[in-house]
């Protein structure tokens, strides 16, 4: 069907079979479908669009464009929901000088579950040794293997692969790694972290809750409409 495309109905060639909310067959059939778009600003509608991109995340960019293209400059402040914070779209707003406040997936675990946050056994939160090797729970290095190209990234971005150099023995492999046997390897991407830490930032500021409230009453409020 195309770079971007990976199903087209035969009556309409520019929608995508997606699953919808409002399902008349009662089945949770795939039907054919357009994403909706809309941009809002001070309640009233900037911009909008239609797309044939199943995901959110797909649709940020486009809408951004026909922002920048209807007036000249991109919005300072796009505030989103999860559906759009991802590791292309954050680039993106850094490309162009706008503030990072859409949610990533992960947001509500990582603001409001302390036990998941505190987490010794995630790799974000390994301590790093002088040489910047990252240090598991047990004092064990997990040594540099390679880079991995990110997924769909448009970026050329990668991320990376580190290895323990020893599982055996340690107490806190249950609780650590999943696997038996072997050792556990682990991948960060250091930039998407940070990307994160600064949305959390910025919508924790009185400014993120004041754009939050504004987008959940005057967004939502449209498309209810």
């Amino acid at each position: 069907c195309g770079y971007y495309r990976n199903s087209y109905a035969k009556t309409d060639q520019d929608a995508t079979f997606m699953r919808i909310k409002r399902d008349y067959m009662g089945n949770d059939q795939l039907l054919p479908a357009y994403n909706m778009q809309a941009a809002i600003c001070d309640e009233y509608i900037a911009v909008i669009d239609a797309k044939p991109y199943a995901s959110d995340m797909e649709c940020f960019v486009p809408l951004m464009e026909k922002f920048r293209n209807t007036y000249g400059h991109y919005p300072k402040y796009p505030i989103a929901d999860a559906g759009y914070g991802s590791y292309n779209n954050y680039l993106y707003c850094e490309e162009h000088n706008m503030g990072k406040f859409m949610k990533f997936t992960m947001f509500q675990k990582e603001t409001k579950n302390e036990k998941y946050r505190s987490n010794p056994y995630r790799a974000v939160n390994f301590q790093g040794d002088t040489d910047g090797s990252l240090v598991c729970p047990n004092g064990r290095r997990f040594n540099y293997k390679y880079d991995k190209p990110v997924r769909g990234n448009k970026y050329g971005r990668t991320e990376e692969i580190y290895e323990c150099e020893n599982c055996d023995g340690c107490p806190y492999r249950s609780e650590c790694f999943k696997k038996t046997s072997g050792n556990r390897t682990v991948q960060l991407n250091r930039e998407l972290t940070e990307f994160h830490k600064e949305v959390i930032s910025n919508l924790g500021s009185i400014y993120g809750a004041l754009l939050c409230m504004n987008r959940s009453i005057q967004s939502e409020g449209t498309f209810g409409i």
